[in-house]
């Protein structure tokens, strides 16, 4: 049974709470074991080794040798347009990784843009008594006071609300304020429950009372940054296609050149003729 289906009380008992709060001493327990209340930033690679992987994959590679394999040509026999076919090809090459380049660090500015939805302070009653702390040593089972203009810091559950209206576009796109209560919610989807606060979510009106249940990694807002930042780890139907088909063309086309090749050898061209795939010009009589 989801948070949002269980009374007020079965759900402070779940999370081992009550209505006056934690106390320091299990704050800090669950600190320990919950971990911080942030977004955590996924280990860099220097910028100069995913520069170079744009530019080192099999596609890539493909491409270079077609490069090379021009520029060689134009060199042995010139005036055939191969070296504008080669520089062209570099500069697909290079149009290609550049913007790779750039889809990736565009993914880590939306990243540190997420963060900012966080806020940095929050009211938590510990002790029996309202404290303001930093809003990252948030744990499942506070109790927040939260009221119009606050960010919510976390996922949490209702048990007092006051005109409580609230926006969800950060996680939804819907501009539309949406009303929250106290009420049991049958609804098995959290974007959808009226008694949940998610995560960089905003009160646009009213007051109210919650305890956090997910925190940091593990609640709706912390999903999808972890979306966010593994999303190029994967790859995409198209890219696992142009990977398939940049296979496919590799083989055939080593194929045929060592086909053409062998061909050439057995009716005597030279080495040279028969590696770029031109006849060498002989002299007219």
């Amino acid at each position: 049974m989801s948070i949002a289906q269980q009374s007020i009380d079965d759900a402070l008992d779940t999370l081992g709470s009550s209505r006056d709060g934690l106390s320091s001493t299990m704050a800090q327990q669950r600190l320990a074991r919950y971990g911080l209340n942030q977004v955590e930033p996924k280990a860099k690679e220097p910028a100069w080794i995913l520069l170079a992987r744009e530019f080192s994959h099999f596609f890539a590679l493909i491409l270079w040798l077609a490069a090379a394999l021009a520029l060689i040509a134009d060199h042995v026999e010139p005036g055939q347009g191969m070296a504008q076919l080669g520089i062209a090809i570099i500069g697909v090459i290079f149009i290609n990784g550049g913007f790779s380049f750039w889809q990736a660090h565009r993914a880590e500015q939306a990243l540190a843009a997420l963060r900012q939805l966080l806020p940095q302070q929050v009211t938590v009653r510990r002790d029996g008594k309202n404290q303001t702390i930093d809003a990252t040593h948030l744990v499942p089972g506070d109790i927040l006071h939260l009221g119009e203009g606050c960010k919510v810091p976390a996922d949490c559950r209702i048990i007092e609300s006051w005109g409580l209206r609230t926006n969800l576009s950060t996680l939804t796109g819907e501009s539309n304020p949406r009303t929250g209560n106290a009420d049991i919610d049958t609804s098995l989807d959290p974007l959808r429950a009226h008694n949940l606060l998610l995560a960089s979510t905003l009160i646009v009106a009213g007051e109210c009372s919650a305890v956090v249940y997910a925190t940091g990694k593990h609640s709706e807002f912390g999903r999808i940054a972890h979306l966010i930042q593994t999303t190029g780890d994967s790859e995409s139907p198209l890219q696992q296609e142009i990977r398939r088909i940049s296979h496919l063309v590799a083989i055939l086309a080593l194929g045929l050149g060592a086909a053409f090749f062998l061909i050439g050898h057995a009716i005597g061209l030279p080495w040279m003729a028969n590696a770029i795939g031109r006849p060498c010009r002989r002299d007219r009589i």
